[in-house]
């Protein structure tokens, strides 16, 4: 397991652009973000990114798995420093911004998955 964190909760507006076809991601970050970056973010506890997260990776959030599609070029830095990245499950081949990691799958996340006690992991 290269990642393990258990969501703490989130701000009110985290959900804005998950569901939506054209955007449908959420931005994570530890559980100490700063007020402002909160209120948009699904907070978690801090963990230990092991081992960078690359393609092809499984990323496994509230039980359901994706497979990485792709890893910009900060996300790993921003995972490991501040548990900080933008999970985009629209997937595909290039990460839209510079912290986004693209996700693929079956699953349809939504806004009561995302709650308490629901855990993050990366394998």
């Amino acid at each position: 397991m290269k990642y393990c964190s258990k969501i703490t909760g989130n701000g009110p507006d985290a959900f804005a652009f998950l569901g939506d076809p054209e955007t449908n991601f959420i931005i994570i970050f530890n559980d100490d973000a700063p007020p402002a970056l909160a209120e948009l973010c699904v907070l978690h506890e801090a963990a230990e990114l092991v081992e960078d997260v690359k393609v092809g990776d499984t990323f496994v959030i509230a039980d359901m798995p994706f497979t990485v599609s792709a890893v910009g070029s900060e996300a790993n830095a921003t995972l490991r420093g501040l548990g900080h990245c933008t999970l985009d499950f629209k997937g595909g081949p290039e990460a839209e911004r510079p912290g986004c990691i693209m996700l693929e799958g079956d699953e349809v996340v939504t806004a009561n998955d995302l709650v308490a006690g629901a855990t993050i992991e990366i394998y």
